[in-house]
């Protein structure tokens, strides 16, 4: 089982890096770096690793990236990885253990974020709730799916937001999404730099907008231009 773990990036010179050598602390995988049009040193701090490969998309969008980085990948699984986010070790041990049960198709990691305070933990909290009571793994749980179930699915469809959530919602009717307990650390960055409160209520009121049935592309033009 080859695993292709695929990276959309746009501007990420500050935490590709961790990103890319926790994903190569593993043997034999395929890293896919997909560029949105990064302006910084993104690419070229990329481009230093021998084991990766650099996509380049038309614009950015999360969505047309990871679609993009997929089609060019050679891997029997795709791992979609937030450039802000490291893995675990034994990480590929722990996909393979997953699938292979052959119900199971597709999943992420249980959430975290590299940072103390006990409103982290309450958005961990809440992260392993919604995981729990409706098997629905955020983008940045390192979500991971065999590479005949993703193309079965549609993919990504190109979205530039809701992305994660619609790709799941489609996968589970499909078959079995798994959520494991080997734990990812994301980057505590959103949070504070929109602070706490107000980055967790907007992430939650855009989820009920999408789950009411509004346009993932207005729903991305809310979400970056209100800032």
């Amino acid at each position: 089982m080859k695993i292709s773990v695929i990276i959309p990036v746009l501007n990420e010179e500050e935490n590709v890096s961790a990103a890319i050598c926790s994903v190569l602390s593993e043997p034999g995988v395929e890293v896919i770096i997909s560029d949105g049009g990064s302006s910084d040193s993104t690419v070229q701090i990329a481009e230093g690793f021998s084991r990766v490969r650099i996509v380049r998309t038309s614009k950015p969008s999360r969505g047309l990236q990871m679609d993009e980085g997929a089609l060019s990948a050679k891997g029997d699984v795709f791992l979609f990885l937030h450039a802000d986010t490291v893995l675990p070790p034994n990480w590929s041990e722990a996909i393979k253990k997953c699938l292979n049960d052959k119900a199971a198709i597709a999943g992420a990691f249980t959430f975290s974020i590299a940072s103390p305070g006990i409103s982290f933990r309450l958005i961990e909290f809440f992260s392993s709730l919604r995981c729990c009571l409706f098997t629905l793994p955020f983008g940045d749980q390192a979500i991971f799916v065999g590479k005949e179930a993703f193309f079965n699915s549609g993919g990504f469809m190109g979205l530039p937001l809701m992305e994660d959530v619609n790709i799941i919602g489609r996968l589970k009717t499909l078959g079995k999404v798994c959520i494991l307990k080997e734990i990812v650390s994301a980057s505590p960055r959103r949070w504070l730099k929109k602070g706490r409160a107000r980055n967790t209520f907007k992430n939650w009121f855009v989820f009920a907008l999408y789950l009411a049935g509004v346009s993932p592309d207005r729903l991305y033009r809310y979400y970056y231009c209100s800032r």
